[in-house]
């Protein structure tokens, strides 16, 4: 495996040794000294078309970790605000010989584009409204851990499908690894292209939620609230958020998961998004772990 930049690309197989590099990796996050010699010498860029306070922290903790030379290249105040192409920053970046680059963009496929322009190993760390594959990785890890199994898994995604790269990377990653996947959302949230995905649809969560053994919610995307794809925040709240109520209908041992920012009141009461059972702040914590692994594995670390 050279790219990643798609969850679908990944093998069952493939997907197991990261879950389980990661895993060894995530020990090491537990000593004092936190600093592995596996990358050294080697330059990780960080392309970030888009914010991400997040994401882009975390690849950069992950390749510090590995001991690699690590580049924050922001398009804010970049040559790209000038105008600059796609390509013409993938030929700099190639004539820095960059051995990794780290791309989140607006546009659907410009990891891919971009995999075709530099001799590096591209990782899609988020690409318009199309995939989003190292979160879906440490979601199913956090999954694995809290559960202890994937296959058989009930997993009920819920929110704003149609603009989530999230939801897609996870049901592709989530059926290659075994479990059931169920969409949960308003009709006019849901992708047309739906009956192509490996999973199943339902509008209805009260009907879905005693049967998950994972509910992952969405972040109601706020600046898109006006387009009309539900009639108030408070009646998409009524209908779909995970309040305590519902929470309490649930499994005693299902998870919630969301990939954040939350919105708290929103999609998630504050009562939900802190309890025991809620694994938000442990995905963060996995995500360093799982970037790790994949850049161990992409970039060759002995």
């Amino acid at each position: 495996m050279r790219h990643l930049l798609s969850a679908g690309d990944l093998t069952r197989d493939e997907a197991l040794l990261v879950l389980d590099t990661a895993a060894e990796l995530a020990q090491v996050s537990g000593r004092s000294v936190k600093k592995l010699p596996t990358l050294r010498g080697r330059t990780v860029v960080n392309l970030f078309y888009e914010d991400s306070t997040r994401t882009r922290t975390s690849f950069e903790l992950a390749a510090k970790r590995l001991s690699a030379d690590v580049v924050n290249f922001s398009a804010k105040g970049s040559s790209v605000s000038k105008g600059e192409s796609l390509k013409d920053t993938a030929l700099t970046l190639q004539a820095m010989g960059a051995d990794g680059v780290v791309v989140r963009h607006s546009a659907s496929g410009a990891a891919h584009r971009l995999a075709e322009w530099v001799d590096g190993s591209v990782l899609n760390a988020g690409d318009g409204t199309h995939e989003h594959p190292t979160q879906a990785l440490l979601d199913v890890y956090t999954m694995r851990e809290r559960l202890g199994r994937l296959d058989g898994l009930r997993v009920a995604i819920v929110g704003d499908v149609l603009h989530s790269r999230v939801a897609r990377s996870n049901v592709l990653l989530l059926h290659t690894l075994g479990a059931e996947v169920t969409l949960v959302a308003p009709p006019t949230l849901v992708p047309v292209s739906v009956h192509t995905w490996p999973c199943s649809v339902s509008y209805d969560l009260d009907a879905v939620l005693p049967k998950s053994d994972v509910v992952m919610l969405l972040r109601v995307q706020a600046e898109r609230m006006h387009d009309a794809f539900f009639p108030t925040a408070r009646e998409y709240s009524r209908r779909y958020g995970l309040d305590g109520e519902r929470f309490a209908r649930m499994q005693d041992d299902a998870i919630v998961m969301h990939p954040g920012p939350m919105v708290r009141g929103m999609e998630i009461s504050a009562e939900v998004a802190d309890s025991a059972r809620s694994t938000v702040n442990e995905q963060v914590a996995n995500g360093v772990s799982v970037r790790m692994a994949v850049l161990y594995l992409l970039l060759g670390g002995s």
